[in-house]
This record gives structure tokens, C-alpha cells and sequence, in this order.
């Protein structure tokens, strides 16, 4: 929509293309002096009530950019705050993650070597006991072939004895009695001769 001014302006214009030329000229023109002059007097008039609108007009527009930069530098200052928070908080998750790997890592670590611990204590008991088990043997060992050692003596002494005063009795028969020792050596024949046949037949 035009202002009045250039409605004026326009009016002017289309006065001035009305207008009779003078005679014998093409550039000089007879006009109404009363009625350019109320065009005129009407444009001064419109003139500072234009200024003005425009003047408040143009004020506005600059109010209208100052509120637009303000937005804008306030949503450039509130992107710029998510992504630093946005920022921060992913430097906090890598912290809280590289955190828990390491503590995995430190309980893996850990368990892994109570677990090596326990294995080696467990071979050493086994050793231990394998030791301790074998010593014991041994020593039982040894008390048994000590044991068989003297049994034997004791009975071979035993034998010995019981021989020795075999011979003493049938030594002492023969110098009472010949004879009865010839009987006495000739039942013991027999006697030899049928415990030979018997485990002979058994």
C-alpha cells in the first residue's frame, strides 16, 4: 500500500502531464498555480507525518532484529550448554566405563590368582600327604621286617633249643638202655616212615 506522499508525488506528476504548453514552446507549460500550490502545501504537510511513520516504522524493524538476535544468540547460548553438558556427560559415561572395566579386570585379575593360590596350596597338601602317607608306610615297614626279623631268630633259637634237648633225652635212653634206645630209635623210624606215606597220599 502507497503512502500519501507518493499519492501526492503521483498526483503532481499527473498534473504537470495535463498542463497546456505555452505557445511557440515545447518545454514551458501553463499551469494553476492554486491548485500545484495545495498539492504542494498538502505534500509538506504529509511530509513529517511520513518521516515520522517511517521513523517508527524503521524503529521497529530494529526492534524486531534486536529481539531476533536475542533469540538467536539466546538459542545459540542454550545449544551451546547442551552440547557441553552432552560433552560432559560422555566424558562422564567414558570415565564410568573405562572405571568398570578396570574393576572387572582388577576381580579377574584377583580371582585368578586366589584361584592359582588355592591350586598351588591344594598340590601342596597333596604332597604333603603323598609324604606324610609314604613315611608312615616306611616306617610301618620297618617295624614289620623288624618284627619278622625277630620272630624268626626266637623261633629258629626256640627250634634250636627244643633239638638240643631232644638229643640230650634220646643221648641219656641209650646210655641206660641200648636196647630200649635201639627200640625206641626203630618206633621213631616207623613213626618217620608213616608220616611220610600219609603226606605222601595227602
Amino acid at each position: 500500500m502507497s503512502s500519501r506522499i507518493e499519492q501526492i508525488i503521483e498526483e503532481i506528476e499527473e498534473y504537470v502531464e495535463s498542463c497546456r504548453y505555452q505557445p511557440l514552446s515545447t518545454t514551458k507549460i501553463v499551469v494553476n498555480k492554486e491548485e500545484l500550490e495545495e498539492l504542494l502545501r498538502e505534500l509538506r504537510l504529509k511530509t513529517p507525518d511520513e518521516i515520522k511513520r517511517y521513523q517508527k516504522i524503521i524503529s521497529n524493524k530494529d526492534a524486531i532484529l534486536a529481539d531476533a538476535q536475542a533469540k538467536s544468540d539466546n538459542m545459540i547460548a542454550e545449544t551451546q550448554a547442551k552440547v557441553q553438558e552432552m560433552v560432559t556427560q560422555s566424558e562422564v559415561m567414558q570415565k564410568a566405563y573405562a572405571q568398570a572395566n578396570e574393576t572387572i579386570n582388577t576381580a579377574n585379575q584377583q580371582a585368578q590368582e586366589i584361584l592359582d593360590s588355592a591350586t598351588q596350596d591344594a598340590n601342596n597338601i597333596r604332597l604333603s600327604a603323598i609324604s606324610y602317607t609314604d613315611d608312615m608306610l616306611a616306617n610301618l615297614s620297618q617295624i614289620m621286617s623288624t618284627t619278622l626279623s625277630d620272630a624268626g631268630e626266637k623261633y629258629n633259637s626256640f627250634i634250636g633249643s627244643l633239638q638240643s634237648c631232644y638229643d640230650v633225652v634220646n643221648k641219656n635212653r641209650s646210655e641206660l638202655s641200648p636196647q630200649a634206645s635201639q627200640a625206641a630209635s626203630s618206633a621213631v623210624d616207623d613213626l618217620e616212615v608213616d608220616t611220610l606215606l600219609e603226606d605222601d597220599e595227602d
